[in-house]
């Protein structure tokens, strides 16, 4: 009598071999994956951050080439062998190579030609060795991290091969990694990663600077008989109240009289929830005469409650001081990360305080009440337009709002984008016939300025090259419709859309576009505000003449604070929350 033992294990197939061993696929991959991210796209990219692209391009397209490999031997296929085999390799072989030579050359010239657009210098060198070598080692970084992968799914194949066909086993393997990958990344991340960022960032939040002295006056938050108090408002909202032009400032620019502006903010210690922070500012703002002014602006803040001061500087010099803006803060966490951690919060805070400011506003007599329009940035921008229903509103409209940046998620700017005039390109369409929407860039918008506006002005301010307003998940398997001609006049005629790369470029493009000068990217420049608050506001008492000194004189202002290597000094520094 003998014992039974366990079946043997069956040999591994050969789609599991290739697994294991050096892909030629996937290393031809990888090769025209480096070289294609080479290329240009929408923001000029230094040696560091274009090898790091290159590296993780060449990795995704190893990767994509190894699972064709094994795919292509799971089915059992036919395989080329012997001479045949080895001609094919060398051919792919010398054919990389060369694609490889001929990108590293021409990569310095791609990216003037962004830079050419841009009004910046060309650059000195490519610093080839160095992007080859940053490149090299975020490559076998990557491919180590996939050789784990690989290595778990196995030996899961491995176990589920002793009660189901080796076929069946290695897709199971493979699909129980993906979810164990995913459910210990997702929670490393909301159970450690982000509570830890939200916490560093709600004590850099709390933290006082002394450059910026408690306001003395009493139409500003944090000032005396203010109903929040100085360090609630945090480090963005106690630089927006510190910051903009005084009367004096205004009237030597128009000569003309001004008004001190007022701004009123509420921060997120200043109480527990969206509704209570948004009662707080809509009593903050009567405390401090708002709604006795001619114009009244609802802003919605970046992540980090960051208000964009190109913004509101210039419209408080165009409508002469006679304006005042509220704000409340939502997050601490910087937009990418807001979004990511709290969907819906901005969101939330966004239509509670829009909410409790139009329902006063309507109280009012209409012809003694103040014009009321809407603003933001970015994720302020989406969470801005998501605060109105126009249904809402039909009845009793608002007067208009300026939308700067808005995110490729936002799902109104997406609709009026896809239901933009035949003809009309993506990155500067037009709407209808105009009255309600309008699109504006570096060069204004295509709507004649003579055209008639209906009761309520919409402006959307958009650059060719923000890639946080026109990158899209889509850029993975499609060109985007922002490439037909014409071009944005800052987006270069060299670049070229690729499968896979080109998601990935516009995805490193979304992290750098606050670093592209004024003018160009995520950074919206103050004239250019000027022509969209004009559009929406108008300019009275502004002659064509002073209006180009106000632009000339914001606009040298915004660069040379830009340029100031004093951040925390700095308004501008913080540009995109």
């Amino acid at each position: 009598m003998t014992l039974a033992t366990s079946a043997p294990t069956p040999a591994i197939p050969g789609w599991r071999r290739a697994l294991r061993a050096p892909s030629a696929v996937g290393l031809a991959l990888a090769s025209l994956a480096f070289a294609a991210a080479l290329t240009p796209t929408l923001i000029p990219r230094t040696a560091l951050t274009q090898g790091f692209l290159a590296g993780i391009a060449a990795a995704a397209g190893y990767g994509l080439g190894v699972l064709l490999q094994a795919l292509w031997l799971y089915l059992e296929l036919p395989r080329a062998t012997g001479k045949i085999r080895s001609a094919m390799l060398a051919a792919v072989a010398v054919l990389c190579a060369g694609m490889i030579g001929f990108c590293l050359w021409h990569a310095a010239g791609w990216q003037d030609s962004i830079r050419l657009r841009m009004a910046m210098e060309p650059l000195a060198s490519a610093h080839l060795a160095q992007l080859v070598a940053i490149a090299v080692v975020c490559f076998l970084i990557l491919l180590a991290l996939g050789r784990g992968f690989a290595g778990v799914a196995r030996y899961l194949a491995h176990c589920a091969g002793r009660w189901m066909p080796p076929r069946l086993a290695a897709l199971l393997g493979f699909t129980a990694t993906i979810l164990l990958v995913w459910v210990l990344a997702s929670g490393a991340l909301f159970r450690g990663a982000l509570p830890l960022l939200d916490s560093s960032f709600r004590e850099f939040d709390s933290l006082l600077e002394p450059e910026r002295p408690q306001p003395t006056r009493h139409d500003r938050s944090g000032g005396p008989s203010s109903l929040v108090s100085w360090k609630s408002l945090g480090r963005a909202g106690r630089e927006f109240i510190a910051s903009g032009p005084s009367a004096e400032q205004i009237a030597s620019l128009s000569g003309l009289p001004a008004r001190e502006p007022i701004r009123a903010y509420v921060g997120l210690q200043a109480a527990d929830s969206a509704k209570a922070r948004a009662r707080l500012a809509l009593e903050e703002l009567k405390r401090a005469g708002g709604f006795e002014r001619s114009n009244l602006i609802v802003i919605t803040p970046t992540g980090t409650g960051w208000v964009d001061p190109a913004a509101m500087d210039t419209v408080e010099y165009l409508l002469h001081g006679d304006v005042a803006s509220v704000a409340v803060q939502y997050s601490y966490l910087s937009s990418p990360l807001s979004l990511l951690a709290h969907p819906e919060y901005g969101n939330e805070a966004a239509r509670a305080l829009f909410t409790e400011i139009y329902a006063y506003w309507t109280t009012l007599p209409r012809d003694r009440r103040p014009r009321l329009y809407l603003h933001g940035l970015s994720l302020g921008a989406m969470n801005s337009a998501r605060s109105v229903e126009l249904f809402d509103i039909f009845d009793d409209p608002i007067d208009g709002a300026v939308w700067s940046g808005p995110p490729f998620a936002s799902r109104a700017w997406q609709s009026i984008t896809n239901g933009r005039n035949p003809g009309s390109p993506a990155w500067l369409p037009t709407f209808r016939d105009g009255r309600l929407v309008r699109f504006l860039n570096q060069n204004g918008s295509p709507v004649p300025a003579d055209a008639p506006w209906g009761s309520m002005r919409i402006v959307y301010l958009q650059y060719a090259s923000d890639a946080i307003t026109f990158f899209s998940p889509h850029d993975f398997y499609r060109p985007p419709a922002w490439l037909e001609a014409p071009r944005g006049p800052d987006v270069s005629p060299q670049l070229r859309w690729y499968p896979v790369v080109s998601m990935l470029q516009l995805a490193l493009d979304m992290m750098l576009s606050t670093e592209a000068p004024m003018g160009y990217g995520h950074v919206y420049a103050p004239e250019h505000y000027a022509d969209a608050w004009t559009l929406v506001a108008g300019a009275d008492g502004w002659t064509p003449e002073a209006l180009s000194r106000l632009k000339s004189h914001l606009s040298g202002e915004a660069r040379r604070e830009m340029a100031d290597p004093a951040e925390d000094e700095n308004p501008y520094a913080h540009r995109g929350g």
